[in-house]
């Protein structure tokens, strides 16, 4: 069945546009690049040397983000049986950011892999506290459940907005808090390959993160460890999460539209939604830092603001183009 899904005309154009707006962003950027310039001095020439060292870093770590939010963001919808729910939206990035805000000020001269150890650990209690708050509502519209994920975001946000002005770093918070690639360069992109690993973990386990969406009494009597595979969502959402946000910083929205987007297109089968979500989370990002670079050329509008921009207008559009339903 996923087979015939990736031969269809519609699949061959999803992925023909991702692959072309990728080579985009290699020839797009301040630094005038054509792929002719190659041919003058090769790999070691300037060119060459631009492309290796900057561009394609920067591209592959585009591809990598968007994919990896995109899932995380589907894996967050289907634990919270709720279809607005994703890090932006239940406080997961922000936790993440106090993670970092608190390693820098406890331990400044810390390593990338230390700061991302301690995200990862506040990005977890943050979102086993989101889910453990929705537990606690009874009964709740759909519309409920992002509203308190913002709020619990909102609070920790103020704490971090306090503390980094007692200590010196607003200017550091803000560009942890906004997505921006133009830094990438070759040797500080490398540990998105870990959520790229992730991203492919969740595809294996699929089916699995589906029978736990159907609720704890339906998973266990299906023989699935309730517990373990919902720790295991948790872990590839705060890794994923933290990795972002220490590496380029939090993109809103991603995780919200895009598997919304992939369920009109091939559904709820979450093992046939994954690879849709991972291109179409590539894509937008790709599409969106394309924009960000050339609309105020030589300067770059940072893609967490074009994508949030367009991820608002597209939240709104998924939020009225139907009622809203309610949960359990």
């Amino acid at each position: 069945m996923a087979g015939k899904a990736w031969a269809s005309p519609r699949a061959a154009a999803a992925v023909a546009a991702v692959l072309a707006l990728a080579v985009t962003s290699l020839f797009v950027g301040v630094a005038d690049l054509r792929p002719w310039h190659l041919l003058d001095g090769g790999p070691e020439g300037d060119a060459g040397r631009l492309l290796a060292v900057s561009r394609l870093p920067r591209t592959l770590a585009i591809v990598l983000t968007g994919m990896a939010l995109g899932v995380v963001g589907l894996i967050m919808q289907m634990l919270s049986r709720n279809r607005f729910v994703e890090p932006s939206t239940a406080g997961t990035v922000e936790f993440a950011g106090l993670g970092i805000l608190l390693a820098t000020i406890l331990a400044p001269a810390a390593s990338l892999l230390t700061k991302m150890a301690v995200a990862t650990l506040c990005a977890l209690v943050g979102t086993a506290v989101f889910l453990r708050l929705l537990r606690a509502i009874p009964a709740r519209s759909a519309l409920v459940v992002p509203l308190v994920g913002l709020t619990l975001g909102g609070v920790v946000a103020a704490v971090c907005t306090f503390l980094a002005f007692r200590h010196d770093l607003l200017q550091s918070l803000g560009s942890w808090m906004n997505g921006d690639f133009s830094g990438v360069v070759r040797g500080r992109y490398e540990l998105l390959w870990l959520v790229g690993a992730l991203t492919v973990a969740a595809y294996v386990v699929a089916d699995r993160f589906t029978v736990v969406g159907m609720g704890q009494e339906l998973a266990t009597n299906l023989g699935v460890d309730h517990g373990r595979v919902l720790a295991l969502g948790l872990a590839i959402v705060s890794v994923t999460t933290a990795v972002t946000v220490v590496t380029v910083g939090a993109i809103p929205f991603l995780g919200l539209v895009v598997p919304n987007i992939a369920a009109l297109i091939v559904g709820d089968n979450l093992r046939r939604s994954i690879p849709w979500v991972a291109l179409l989370g590539a894509g937008m990002v790709l599409a969106c830092d394309v924009v960000g670079r050339v609309v105020r050329q030589p300067y770059e509008i940072p893609v967490g603001t074009v994508v949030g921009v367009v991820g608002s207008v597209l939240f709104l559009y998924l939020l009225l183009r139907r009622p809203v339903p309610r949960v359990a």
